[in-house]
């Protein structure tokens, strides 16, 4: 079984080398260990730092396309390396390495697809009571989304199988976590979350300039994921609390001109009919975003039959061994062979319809000429005048001689 660390990396020229050092080189049921660092574009010395401090595989990008980006480019050269395992983790070695063991472990029993990284916030002295807050209300939002309870949704340190791997798609360029989390439990991945120690901060997050902008992107992140995979339910929701408000409004103004109020609340009116509208509108496009959703899906396992392509063959997953039959022996005799009739050999056509040639061209063709025996020419049909290249030649006639012809023609 062969695992590899994915560690995508942007201007981590200094903690690079020590996140390298930390990863274990042996690991009880792993064959292979290799690492691929992915340099997001930094302006900094960080690929050469890594192939100094010994990373397997090095993929550098051109430009800054963000830290999901730089997640999926892992993923998908680890896929193509063939690895049965991908472990994620940070380039600032906030994670412990040692503890790369304990996350893949329900992988190789077979029991996870997708195992996460539990940091235990609520007794991580690196945060204050305002980001615990935060992370526990994330959590669990998430965990709603999702249908799977997970303990730490922002957690970078994770790992997935190849299976789960393959079925990975980022859309949101801000982060990873959220999304991969969404997915998973919507396509019924395995889940579980393993408790992982975590190394003294070495600088302050890229990620996000304040909390504010953080939460900001996290909602709009996990609204847009959900709408992706449950349009249906999401847009049904907000049409009904749109034709609910304006049955109301309608209700309202109905009560009214019944009891002799029949010239005011024009403007409930009004406004029910545009609620309703609206309502009505969004009702008809989570039936269309219901559509689009299952091309989605469609074109997601068309993907993942990509993706498995795209894997070296030596890597690819053998066809299951099959028991070979046992031997015939005295016991057991043979079943006769049926004997099968010889079929006639095909007999060539005795008349092949050709131009007639000259002698000198039909023996260039393998072919005797001979008298001619019955009056086959059609005399309908003109000479043809002399060439040098040899005299002139008539056309075979493919009914067989006229009535009432019987001269022969002259050669």
């Amino acid at each position: 079984m062969k695992l590899i660390i994915q560690i995508p990396a942007f201007n981590e020229e200094a903690t690079i080398a020590q996140t390298l050092r930390d990863i274990p080189k042996k690991i009880d049921g792993i064959t292979a260990i290799e690492t691929v660092v992915i340099d997001d574009g930094s302006s900094d010395n960080t690929a050469d730092a890594a192939r100094k401090a010994g990373a397997t595989h090095v993929v550098q990008l051109k430009t800054h396309r963000g830290l999901a980006s730089a997640f999926l480019a892992g993923i998908n050269a680890a896929l193509r390396l063939g690895a049965d395992i991908i472990v994620n983790t940070d380039a600032d070695n906030q994670y412990a390495g040692a503890d790369i063991p304990k996350l893949i472990a329900p992988i190789v029993r077979g029991s996870a697809d997708v195992v996460i990284g539990d940091r235990e916030v609520s007794k991580s002295p690196h945060m204050s009571g305002f980001k615990r807050l935060l992370q526990r209300l994330g959590s669990r939002t998430v965990g709603l989304a999702s249908g799977i309870r997970v303990g730490d949704v922002t957690s970078g340190f994770r790992a997935f199988s190849r299976d789960a791997a393959m079925q990975i798609n980022v859309f949101n360029p801000f982060t990873y976590t959220l999304e991969t989390i969404i997915q998973a439990g919507n396509r019924n991945l395995g889940v579980q979350s393993v408790p992982v120690r975590t190394n003294a901060p070495t600088r302050p997050s890229r990620l996000y300039r304040g909390l504010g902008t953080y939460m900001r992107k996290s909602v709009a992140t996990i609204f847009r994921i959900y709408t992706i995979y449950k349009p249906l339910k999401t847009f049904f929701a907000i049409g009904s609390i749109l034709m609910l408000a304006g049955a109301s409004l309608g209700i309202r103004f109905l009560w009214d001109f019944a009891h002799g109020d029949r010239g005011g609340h024009i403007q409930s009116l009004i406004l029910a009919a545009v609620f309703l509208i609206i309502g009505f509108q969004t009702l008809l496009i989570a039936l269309v975003a219901d559509l689009i959703s299952v091309n989605r899906r469609l074109s997601e396992e068309v993907l993942v039959r990509m993706k498995r392509m795209e894997m070296p063959a030596s890597e690819r997953r053998p066809i299951p061994h099959r028991v070979p039959r046992e031997p015939r022996t005295a016991t057991r005799p043979p079943f006769p062979k049926r004997e099968r009739p010889e079929r006639p050999e095909a007999k060539p056509p005795s008349t092949q319809w050709v131009w007639l040639l000259d002698e000198d061209k039909l023996q260039d063709r393998g072919v005797k000429p001979g008298p001619i025996t019955e009056p086959d020419l059609d005399d309908d049909m003109p000479d043809q005048p002399a060439t040098p290249a040899g005299p002139r030649r008539r056309r075979r006639r493919r009914g067989g001689s006229r009535p009432g012809n019987s001269e022969p023609p002259t050669s």
